[in-house]
């Protein structure tokens, strides 16, 4: 025992485990070895068992939650924690985290407060909207708009904005569970406002818009233009509601990204509650952010539904922080999403230039530069790509499936894309100052 737990591979588990499980998982092999010994059957060296021991605790690692490096070339991947927080916003969730804050404490009174208003003010400031609230993600936005102002009353929506998006979360299954009945008005590929007005009645609650999130419908299309249809809402005395998903706050399109609806225009257009997500295209922790009129917020802040999806002081926090970067006059840059989308090609060729250079001379070989494209990610401009460059790995040894499953496994963890036989790591995506890090990976996998 005392053998293996000086093993410094071992070591280096029981920072991110504990000693208690690296122990646990070193005496369950030995078990195993008596066991055989007690069968007469071999029992097998100790680099053997020690290798046993690194499978089990590798397992064990991967069953928590633990750091990856992103080399998909996708900013806002969901399955990899979507957007990565400025530095701005982890010291804020250190600063309130690490000790007590105002959260629900009114300084000026000495009396109970409230959370909700914590980051108002900069959501106004943010979206021009004239209030807003925060709830735990988007879905959870959508609910309580839905079970505020719809349980058993009508909503009507186009037929092509009834989405299904990642994990199977589909729009008309919210509506069913809030108690809320569905109207569909319109066809696939053409709507127009006088579907709407035809499915008016006086059971209607909300007109609802909805991102499209990760499609497009192109060619003999028609839709209803956003102004028009809050108007029509204001006329007939019910709701408008858009569920913007991505959430973006500046436009995309200097970042060589297609232009991508944002916050500010759908408040401009008159629409009553705008709900969108804070891990995409915000650049912030996950949250579910619904701004708007005052009137319609406070009866979501009077339901009591909002106490069941409430987020905690590290979220505001970290989303405080986050939209002050917004804000404030040159602030974006410091988001890395924003710095992930506007590094030039030319920079990340260097960058594979210089791994290619720092790598072994035995792992050369099968390493290359390519020319690749990222993806926003995140449901945002699904069919738009960013150009950008990285390396690729192709093993005489071993398949593109098994090298990458090499990556995933290794240390630290690196998620891979493949593509035509080989294993890209797109830079796009992996922060300048863990290419060391990748080297190390990249030499661990073809090892």
């Amino acid at each position: 025992m005392h053998r293996f737990l000086a093993e410094p591979e071992l070591a280096a588990h029981a920072e991110i485990l504990g000693a208690t499980v690296v122990k646990a998982a070193v005496d369950a092999v030995l078990a195993a070895a008596r066991g055989d010994a007690l069968r007469a059957l071999a029992v097998p060296p100790y680099e053997a068992l020690l290798g046993r021991v690194r499978d089990r605790l590798a397992a064990e690692e991967t069953g928590g939650l633990v750091g990856v490096l992103n080399a998909t070339g996708i900013l806002l991947h969901t399955n990899l924690g979507r957007a990565p927080l400025a530095r701005e916003a982890l010291a804020a969730i250190d600063a309130i985290g690490s000790g007590y804050s105002n959260l629900e404490y009114d300084l000026d009174q000495g009396t109970r407060g409230s959370r909700y208003g914590r980051v108002t003010p900069l959501l106004c400031a943010a979206t021009g909207a004239r209030d807003g609230l925060v709830v735990n993600n988007c879905a959870a936005a959508v609910l309580l708009i839905l079970d505020t102002f719809a349980k058993g009353r009508e909503v009507v929506v186009s037929r092509n904005q009834l989405v299904e998006i990642g994990g199977g979360f589909r729009l008309p299954d919210v509506l069913a569970r809030s108690g809320a009945t569905l109207i569909e008005v319109g066809s696939t590929n053409k709507v127009y406002l006088r579907d709407f007005e035809h499915a008016l009645t006086t059971r209607t609650a909300l007109l609802l818009r909805s991102h499209t999130s990760n499609y497009r419908i192109e060619g003999f299309t028609a839709d209803v233009a956003a102004p028009d249809l809050a108007a029509l809402a204001k006329r007939a005395g019910v709701t408008s509601v858009e569920d913007l998903g991505s959430g973006a706050l500046v436009d995309l399109t200097p970042y060589g990204l297609p232009h991508e609806r944002t916050v500010a225009e759908a408040v401009a257009d008159g629409i009553d509650l705008v709900a969108f997500s804070g891990d995409k295209l915000l650049g912030g922790p996950q949250a579910g952010i619904i701004v708007g009129n005052p009137a319609p917020i406070a009866r979501l802040r009077a339901n009591p539904l909002l106490r069941a999806l409430r987020v905690d002081k590290a979220t505001l926090a970290a989303l405080g922080a986050t939209l002050r970067l917004h804000v404030a006059p040159g602030g974006v840059a410091k988001i890395p999403l924003y710095a992930m989308l506007r590094a030039p090609v030319d920079e990340l060729r260097a960058r594979a230039d210089a791994l290619l250079a720092a790598l072994p001379e035995h792992t050369r070989g099968a390493v290359s530069g390519r020319p690749t494209e990222a993806f926003a990610g995140g449901g945002s401009s699904p069919l738009a790509t960013l150009p950008s460059y990285g390396l690729e790995l192709r093993d005489a040894h071993r398949n593109a499936n098994e090298l990458a499953g090499r990556l995933r496994r290794g240390r630290p963890r690196v998620a891979a894309r493949i593509a035509d036989g080989g294993v890209v790591l797109d830079l796009r995506t992996v922060p300048a100052e863990r290419d060391a890090d990748l080297r190390a990976a990249i030499v661990s996998a073809l090892s």
